[in-house]
């Protein structure tokens, strides 16, 4: 799960999983895999920062740079 808030400032929860794309236009629209979209301050960077933080506590090592044996 990542943090996002809401334009109306409630702060909530998104299964990151679920996320399909972002889109700007010009706020975030995060679209899930049901279709359902949710709609948050956040910039696409900052909510690829969450994504990968989150995928990153998931799965140790997996993100991390490295080099060809």
């Amino acid at each position: 799960m990542i943090p996002v808030t809401r334009l109306d400032g409630q702060a909530v929860y998104v299964n990151a999983d679920l996320v399909m794309f972002l889109e700007s236009s010009p706020e975030t629209i995060l679209t899930l895999e049901n279709g359902k979209k949710v709609t948050v301050k956040e910039t696409i960077p900052q909510v690829v920062d969450e994504i990968v933080k989150f995928k990153s506590r998931c799965y140790p090592g997996l993100y991390e740079n490295k080099q060809p044996s």
